[in-house]
């Protein structure tokens, strides 16, 4: 097989991803003509049809499909390559991408971090964090978008598939209640109590929500959601206002609490304490900055 070519591969994913020729000759910038020939000589080069032509568009074939997954693959690890090399003519002389669920950003990360970049040593090496959803954490770490990750570990749930994990933090799960809630002098609860009342909630989506929905199906009951926010802050002002009640990990909660005279209530429920870990494809093959960093956030969570 002839080596492939990234600006064709690129094309194909867009061709994929919009499944119109048109569409992706325009977000491309680039006519339509083009884009057929060089995918054209993408099926001869790997000797097997990608894409089927519909009456309103186009669709990858089984074997496109296989191509779409190493492709993106391939284009993140060659994004990543461009990335790092222009780190390196700036000056940054090491660079790491963290990928981090919504918890672990809004409790102890962000400081974790910040002590590691501190250390003289660490001047020349730059961290990336973004926020994320545990199984779009686990498939950025596994695609390469990323190499470091740090999510729920897998006794909470989350599938790690074949990447490898160490043990980070861990929190616990409360209930936020206004002053006036009739919770509101309970020191702890179960959850199945919670259910007589309306919730604030994070997006469906959400490692937190998915959760609390299991457990509330679980005693045949359904979760009534009167607020849904992207993140924990706007549930605590929900909570404030006397909206409604939220599950906010007690760790984020107890600062806000605090300064706004809010009750946070211990929940009663075994998986109330969560363990998180830090995942990555393979130790071996972790650039010096990410084994630098990995071991800092390890060592941190040991010693607090």
């Amino acid at each position: 097989m002839r080596d492939l070519d990234l600006t064709t591969l690129r094309l194909f994913v867009i061709v994929c991803e919009t499944r119109n020729m048109a569409r992706a000759a325009e977000q491309a910038h680039i006519v339509g003509s083009a884009i057929s020939k060089r995918l054209a000589q993408l099926e001869e080069t790997v000797g097997t049809p990608l894409l089927v032509r519909r009456r309103h568009g186009v669709e990858p074939t089984p074997a496109g499909e296989t191509l779409l997954e190493h492709t993106r693959t391939m284009l993140a690890s060659a994004d990543r390559i461009e990335q790092d090399m222009a780190a390196y003519v700036s000056g940054v002389r090491g660079q790491v991408r963290l990928l981090a669920t919504a918890s672990v950003m809004a409790e102890s990360l962000a400081d974790d971090v910040a002590a590691f970049l501190k250390n003289p040593e660490h001047r020349d090496i730059r961290v990336d964090m973004e926020e994320r959803i545990s199984p779009e954490v686990v498939r950025g770490v596994w695609q390469g978008s990323a190499s470091l990750g740090i999510c729920w570990a897998s006794n909470n749930g989350t599938d790690l598939g074949a990447l490898q994990s160490r043990p980070y933090r861990n929190d616990h799960l409360a209930i936020v209640v206004h002053p006036s809630h009739l919770l509101a002098g309970r020191r702890s609860v179960r959850f199945e109590q919670t259910l007589d009342h309306e919730h604030v909630s994070l997006p469906v989506t959400s490692a937190v929500q998915v959760m609390l929905k299991r457990a509330a199906a679980a005693l045949g009951k359904t979760l009534v959601n009167r607020v849904i926010v992207s993140n924990f802050e706007a549930a605590l002002r929900v909570v404030k206002a006397n909206l409604a009640i939220s599950v906010v990990p007690q760790e984020v909660a107890q600062p806000y609490a605090t300064a706004h005279n809010l009750r946070v209530i211990a929940l009663d429920e075994p998986w109330a304490r969560r363990e998180f870990a830090i995942c990555f494809r393979d130790e071996a093959s972790l650039s010096p900055a990410s084994r630098l960093l990995m071991t800092h956030l390890i060592n941190q969570a040991m010693g607090n």
